[in-house]
């Protein structure tokens, strides 16, 4: 069977809402722009990747119907054969990782994802004092916080917001694709912004992006501020954020995938790597300098947002370095 033309945005959008897969709490950022899909003629589901040097980098397992779950897994992996091409794929879910792990990849945990249950949620008692000051402070100091009902009308302040917390970080820095969401695009009706202000100045921005499957909610998506303003705007922006959910019967805000954190030698499959297992030990304890995934993991409990839900990468053969590095080339971020 060969692949077909680009799956359309509804496609997708009924793929990750529908379909196996759609208990991955990021699968919204299927949609980000510069995606690429593969799917096959009269198959339901879609493929979600990025090409990466010679590497595919696929994002999640297929989002499809059971019955043809194993049907696409299996013509994807045969174009990437076909084409020379090495495949990973990064931020599998268990059932994902129980799939690829019986056709044969190398699979390993490689961080996870974290949600927060919104059902009975509070900011009372000393477990957040910390957080409350912080809040208190940034409203203090007059932040205005809104939801954007109309982005579009937005977005020249908030890439001014981006400017500067870009520049901020040096002179190198990327913007990071594909494992994190964007603002814009024909998928923006989808997602919710919340925006903050200080004397008429855009200071802040928070997006959220849907999340289906059976911890129905709001993923915490992209969060930007201006360097060197008022301390706790994205605290307060959240804290806001999460009164109007709870307000509208939200049950799950989740802070999304990060790497290296939630390891369990228990959630580890059959067939996995021990030296990338210990590559993935090494670098939560010594990887800062390539993604900060202790300051990720603080602010997430700082919610006390402790419900892990584990994630996977899968080698088509065994666990490379260099399949690795390129899901980070994917990413933009080498």
């Amino acid at each position: 069977m060969s692949a077909t033309a680009t799956a359309t945005g509804a496609q997708i959008l009924q793929a990750i809402t529908r379909y196996t897969g759609a208990d991955n709490p990021s699968a919204f950022l299927a949609l980000n722009r510069g995606n690429h899909t593969f799917t096959l003629p009269r198959t339901d589901g879609v493929i979600v990747y990025r090409p990466a040097g010679r590497y595919l980098v696929q994002f999640g397992g297929p989002f499809a119907p059971e019955h043809t779950y194993t049907l696409l897994l299996d013509a994807f992996r045969a174009h990437a054969r076909r084409e020379g091409l090495g495949l990973v794929g990064v931020q599998l879910q268990h059932t994902d990782a129980l799939a690829y792990a019986r056709h044969g990849f190398t699979v390993n945990q490689i961080g996870a994802s974290w949600a927060l249950p919104l059902d009975d949620f509070t900011l009372r008692g000393t477990a957040f004092m910390q957080l409350r000051n912080k809040i208190s402070r940034a409203l203090r100091n007059d932040l205005v916080i809104q939801e954007a009902h109309r982005p579009e009308h937005s977005y020249e302040a908030l890439r001014a917001v981006d400017a500067a917390w870009l520049g901020a970080k040096g002179p190198h820095t990327r913007e990071l694709e594909f494992l994190v969401g964007e603002i814009g695009g024909s998928a923006q009706r989808h997602r919710r912004l919340f925006t903050g202000t200080i004397a008429g100045r855009t200071v802040a921005y928070l997006s959220y992006s849907p999340v289906y499957g059976t911890r129905q909610g709001w993923l915490h998506d992209l969060s930007r501020r201006v360097p060197g303003g008022s301390p706790g705007l994205m605290e307060a922006l959240n804290a806001h954020a999460i009164e109007v959910f709870r307000r509208e019967g939200t049950r799950w805000l989740h802070f999304g995938f990060t790497p290296f954190t939630g390891l369990d030698a228990g959630a580890e499959l059959p067939g996995h790597s021990p030296a990338f297992q210990w590559l993935m030990h090494y670098l939560w304890e010594q990887g800062q300098a390539l993604y900060p995934a202790r300051t990720q993991l603080a602010y997430k409990h700082k919610w006390a947002a402790r419900e892990r839900i584990p994630e996977y990468v899968a080698f088509d053969g065994q666990a490379s370095p260099a399949a690795f590095a390129h899901i980070f080339r994917a990413c933009n971020a080498l």
